[in-house]
């Protein structure tokens, strides 16, 4: 466990949250460099990496956004690179261009929130999603000329847009079923005219463009017709008309697509293993896949090579921090490029999770205060439960975000601060969860705050009851996003289990939900998973938190970002005057706090230093942590 310093109790908290991570690593064009996000400074900036000795170049100064939740590309010249900027975290991104030594200029600016997805092989072209006119499509972008064209006009979000080698076609995903769940994989020429569903899922399946083959006459696609996702290669030497598909691996485990490597001939895959993330690599001809040979964590390949042909690699576990290492395929062996910083730590000092399982009808034995269920399906829930080692223990019950997500063995700075505090956390990945196929995550539809609340619930009374030195009395539930949905909802329909609760930027209104997201997240996240608002109305009110706050019966704290484009300040905001009108005071009932130039949560050092300070003294000040048993860091 993490010790404290002497010569004060916010050592650790501060020295945790300092802790420079790289993010997003991009291998140059001619194998020589590698840009990524780094926060040494203080915030995330752009920097260039020699792979030859770890040394690092700044290249952007506060110009990249503070949460990196739209990443970059290098420019096929190897010249420059274009990223993203937003204002304050509200992800309304526009497309600036920043040469090697640091100077950038505007590419494209347009209202309404822009990703870019890819960028053609002469740096001429930029294929954007942009929801300038309302809903998310493709566009685009003559750099040369500065023009920007829209190629795409759907009433549903286009996403995973990708450009041919010769920019002639564009591959992308979107649904133009009656069925909410479905994407299909669609191919049109450059303009966005002739477009064709290539048709290789199933209706209500998820089928998604990766990477165009070198020629242009392969695609990399994923696929989830078969329950578990696979990876697939389409061949359109033939034509659309006539395009075939062959479909990789055993079916045993979870699986998605990365990229094309050598020519097209092999492709990197990532497999999932219950918590464990491991990359794959496929060869096309013959079909077969070997993992590559990694610690039990998650790691992933970055696309290109370095210039002596190795491959870059990004890894991480729950008690190693992330690191860049080169791949060699032919030796099977790794070395470390750019080593993680620990500061006064040592890796010893973090823990790793022991995984639990446990059976969930999604019916706890606690009462259910907002909504009775009957039992649904029965299902073998897993999670993941950190041992901080105080005896007896308390217990932060910390659901993850998404839904579509799950949590796996990757460092978390805040999950080890809140074991050196002397609490200990477990994370259930419940029914909706990702990595267990298609149709465990459908479990989830038209079922927010149901039997996954229930899964959750199952998992704190499993651990309560197998771990004795777990203190049942102070028991707090903290999460952010739908993580932050989640904590909201075990408060109003479990507060028996409950001492405390954390809500970070979480949703607690689901009409107003759709009324204030994202074009996009309204249709592809509200939509998908509880249909439009008017026609399943009753579903909408019965499971929105704050109709139950009443049930309320421990302090809640409530923080968020006023500039959060995903969940906006608006559920924050509602939740509180809820609370206010039901009779709760501010200050002793609940707490409540907005975070300005903030979105959806931040990079920045200085915002990690004071969401852990909010985090901390409130969780001290309500269920307390024993923090004068530990020792210094000098021990």
């Amino acid at each position: 466990m993490i010790r404290m310093s002497d010569s004060g109790e916010t050592d650790v908290l501060r020295e945790l949250a300092k802790l420079p991570t790289i993010a997003s690593p991009r291998v140059s064009p001619d194998g020589e460099t590698v840009a990524l996000y780094y926060d040494v400074t203080g915030r995330n900036e752009l920097h260039l990496c020699d792979p030859e000795d770890g040394s690092l170049e700044q290249l952007s100064d506060g110009d990249v956004p503070r949460s990196v939740r739209a990443g970059f590309e290098w420019d096929p010249s190897g010249d420059r690179l274009f990223y993203h900027r937003d204002e304050g975290g509200d992800e309304q991104h526009d497309v600036w261009a920043m040469s090697l030594d640091g100077e950038s200029e505007p590419v494209v600016e347009m209202d309404g929130q822009i990703r870019l997805h890819d960028v053609g092989e002469d740096g001429e072209t930029l294929l954007l999603g942009s929801s300038r006119d309302g809903q998310m499509n493709l566009y685009r972008h003559d750099v040369p000329g500065g023009e920007t064209t829209k190629v795409t006009d759907y009433e549903r979000a286009v996403a995973a847009g990708q450009l041919s080698p010769e920019g002639d076609r564009i591959a992308y995903m979107t649904n133009e079923t009656d069925t909410y769940e479905n994407s299909d994989v669609y191919v049109a020429d450059g303009d966005g005219s002739n477009a064709r569903n290539l048709e290789i899922g199933d209706v209500g399946a998820e089928s998604v463009p990766i990477d165009w083959g070198p020629d242009g006459d392969r695609l990399l696609v994923g696929d989830n017709t078969t329950d578990l996702g696979r990876a697939g290669v389409v061949d359109l030497s033939g034509g659309v008309d006539d395009a075939t598909v062959t479909w990789f691996g055993d079916g045993q485990f979870e699986e998605s697509p990365s990229h094309f490597l050598d020519g097209g001939e092999r492709f990197v895959a990532g497999r999932t293993r219950g918590a464990v993330t491991v990359p794959v690599v496929y060869d096309v001809e013959s079909g077969e896949g070997r993992e590559l040979d990694f610690p039990a964590g998650v790691a992933n390949v970055a696309e290109g090579r370095l210039d002596d042909d190795r491959l870059l690699a990004y890894r991480t576990t729950s008690s190693k921090r992330p690191e860049l290492v080169a791949y060699d395929l032919d030796a099977d062996a790794t070395e470390t490029l750019f080593d993680a910083e620990y500061g006064p730590f040592d890796p010893d000092d973090f823990v790793e999770p022991e995984a639990v399982s446990f059976a969930s009808d999604g019916v706890p034995e606690t009462p259910a205060r907002a909504v009775d269920h009957d039992p649904y399906e029965e299902f073998e829930i897993e999670g993941l439960l950190f041992d901080s080692g105080r005896r007896p223990s308390p217990l932060i019950v910390n659901p993850h975000g998404g839904p579509r997500h799950h949590d796996m063995r990757r460092f978390s700075y805040r999950v080890q601060f809140l074991l050196s505090r002397g609490y200990s956390v477990l994370q259930v990945n419940y029914r909706g969860s990702t990595g267990r196929g298609r149709e465990f995550v459908r479990e989830l539809y038209d079922d927010w705050g149901g039997a996954e609340q229930g899964d959750v619930a199952t998992g704190v009374e499993h651990v309560l009851d197998e771990y004795d030195w777990l203190d049942e009395d102070r028991v707090a539930v903290y999460g952010g996003s739908y993580g932050g949905y989640s904590a909201n909802w075990q408060m109003v329909q479990y507060p028996d289990l409950y001492a405390a609760g954390v809500t970070w930027v979480g949703v607690s209104d689901l009409f107003d939900m759709y009324e204030n997201t994202m074009p996009h997240f309204r249709t592809e996240l509200m939509v998908k998973n509880l249909g439009e608002p008017e026609e399943n109305e009753a579903i909408y009110r019965e499971r929105s938190p704050v109709n139950y706050v009443e049930n309320v019966d421990a302090p809640l704290l409530i923080v968020h970002g006023v500039n959060d484009p995903r969940v906006p300040v608006s559920q924050a905001r509602i939740l509180r005057d809820a609370l206010d009108d039901a009779g709760f005071e501010e200050g002793v009932d609940y707490e409540y706090e907005e975070l300005g130039e903030e979105g959806h949560g931040s990079g920045d050092i200085d915002q990690k230093i004071r969401s852990l300070e909010l985090l901390d003294d409130f969780l001290d000040r309500r269920i307390g942590a024993e923090r004068t048993a530990v020792a210094s860091l000098d021990d």
